[in-house]
């Protein structure tokens, strides 16, 4: 199986949670910044976005299929394009060649996430995610024509250019970067005058590469100033997608995976030999991120095994850390490679009135297992006496040809060691509730119209025997929703209270006018029942981690428009 490399270069390099279906080594990188107000002549409407798709050959950079336009929308409204002509064709030559009508352009089978920013900050994970797995190769190689075996064979790379849907001078336009570029060249500055923020700001920078590739040169530049016309047409507003062998994996004893800025609890077990008991008991080093924490004190019975760990607070940026263990006594894992991720880098996008999405279907809710329960224990040891007498005898000679015999012994305790059991549990339950945002004017109940706020509020408790040192309580509740399939986006929710009753609901959504802690349903969601997915995670104990996955459901009945009415002013 070849290994998918994509070289999308887009936005901020962020550490992915999801795993394409090939193994990726993500290079991006890209930029933006704020829109200015359109006109009734010239504007551009935020989602109206596309890419163009080219299958080049990578060993002379020739385009091997004619490009194709993706898009979520039908784009019925152009009225003027450029032939579908890629990047190459252009630096080796070609000129523009204005067509009135007649675009089309290819829906994939999942919506593409937004690709141009309005305000600097689209979601690069979910960009790169999204042209990084399987499906949409696979879809990529169809609208092509191009057999999808070839094309990851690694004789092939793909070039991407976003495309803005915009009107200019009162005409509906398609242009990728380079072409918005020549055009401005060709119109005296025209375009860059009335649409400076998309043409020569966010659409160039919503890709560019972050290592040469195709004859084109990384950019060094700024990522949130307007570029001009040379700028855009020698480096700007592409990103690649490549395929090769996979690098071999490093050999790893154990894998886990940690979020960030969270108590975690770390175990191995410990085999003993021979007894461990209070006079010489076994121990467990655990060296992480430079810090050495202890577990000390621990009795094993000859041959007897238990577990060893230590509570401790993972960075709280993401990364990868070794965590070493050291014992005097046989070790299940000397090394464990822990992986810590950032679960607040995903948030959904902003919404907007015209997103649509056509051909929508409601997803299955994800099926994971819930761990509810878990138990483990320890040994306990003490001394059991069992005193005997030692008898000493000894002749006492009395110095008149007599004597007698005397015991001089002692007592000695001639005990054990003796072991018990102890044995710990714990469970953890939760629920969780929505419902419509106060600010949802119309909603009633748990039925509310598309496109308003709804809330979660979730509780968690964990229950157990157990001390303190050996558990943590519920420290994070990530949402996924239904319009995004239960994947590409999700929500981190905010940790009310801590403790082993533990309560969270959504953080202050950034694009609520009141500062809503809500999430925005999508106005084009079809009626019927709405269902958030949420797992509750990180609590930890030395069996493993605690995690309870919860749904809850609304009704969505209308749309928001239907509470607008608009009327000519007298």
């Amino acid at each position: 199986m070849k290994r998918l490399i994509c070289a999308l270069l887009l936005l901020a390099m962020l550490f992915s949670l999801s795993v394409p279906a090939f193994a990726a080594d993500p290079n991006i990188d890209g930029g933006g910044g704020g829109m200015n107000q359109g006109t009734s002549q010239n504007s551009w409407t935020p989602g109206r976005d596309g890419v163009r798709i080219t299958i080049v050959r990578d060993s002379d950079n020739t385009p091997a299929s004619t490009p194709i336009d993706l898009s979520n929308g039908a784009n019925s409204d152009i009225a003027i394009h450029f032939q579908y002509k890629s990047k190459i064709s252009y630096k080796n030559g070609y000129t523009l060649s204005p067509k009135q009508n007649g675009y089309t352009s290819f829906k994939p089978a999942n919506a593409m996430p937004r690709i141009i920013s309005s305000n600097g900050s689209s979601n690069i994970t979910a960009i790169r995610n999204y042209f990084c797995r399987e499906g949409t190769i696979r879809d990529i190689a169809n609208a092509a024509g191009f057999d999808y075996d070839t094309l990851i064979g690694g004789d092939y790379k793909i070039l991407l250019e976003p495309i803005a849907y915009f009107k200019y001078t009162g005409v509906m336009f398609a242009m990728t970067a380079t072409e918005a570029a020549l055009y401005n060249k060709q119109a005296g500055n025209g375009l860059r005058s009335k649409m400076v923020s998309l043409s020569h700001k966010n659409l160039p920078l919503s890709m560019f590469l972050e290592t040469p590739d195709l004859g084109f040169p990384a950019w060094g530049g700024s990522t949130t100033q307007a570029q001009n016309d040379e700028t855009i047409i020698a480096s700007l507003g592409l990103g690649i997608i490549r395929f090769s062998e996979p690098d071999p994996e490093p050999p790893r004893e154990s894998n886990v995976t940690y979020r960030c800025d969270t108590e975690v609890i770390t175990a191995v077990t410990l085999s003993a030999g021979s007894q461990k008991t209070p006079d010489n008991p076994a121990y467990a080093r655990f060296t992480i991120n430079g810090r050495t924490y202890s577990h000390n004190s621990i009795y094993i019975p000859d041959g007897g095994s238990q577990l060893a760990w230590v509570k401790w607070r993972t960075p709280k940026e993401p990364g990868f850390i070794t965590i070493t263990v050291s014992s005097n006594c046989s070790v299940s894992s000397s090394e464990i490679a822990a992986q810590i991720v950032d679960l607040d880098r995903n948030p959904p996008p902003d919404p907007q009135a015209n997103d649509r999405n056509d051909g929508f279907s409601i997803s299955a809710k994800p099926s994971k297992p819930n761990v509810t329960s878990l138990s483990w224990g320890e040994w306990d040891c003490w001394w059991h006496e069992y005193w005997v007498w030692e008898s000493d005898w000894n002749w006492y000679d009395d110095g008149n040809g007599g004597g007698s015999w005397e015991d001089d012994g002692e007592w000695v305790d001639r005990g054990w060691w003796e072991y018990a059991w102890l044995s710990y549990s714990a469970t953890l339950t939760a629920e969780m509730q929505t419902k419509p945002d106060a600010k949802s004017p119309t909603a009633s109940g748990k039925t509310m119209k598309s496109g308003y706020g709804l809330n979660a509020n979730v509780s968690a408790q964990v229950r157990s025997s157990a001390p303190s040192s050996h558990i943590t309580g519920v420290q994070n509740v990530v949402a996924y929703f239904p319009e995004f399939n239960y994947a590409t986006y999700w929500r981190l929710l905010k940790r009310l209270n801590t403790g082993y009753s533990s309560t969270f609901e959504f953080q202050k959504n950034k694009y609520s006018t009141y500062g809503r802690p809500c999430h925005f349903s999508p106005v084009w969601f079809p009626d019927g029942r709405y269902t958030i997915y949420a797992e509750c995670i990180d609590a930890w104990t030395p069996a493993g981690m605690l995690q309870i996955n919860l749904t809850d459901d609304l009704t969505i009945r209308d749309s928001l428009f239907s509470d607008w009415h608009i009327r000519p002013i007298k």
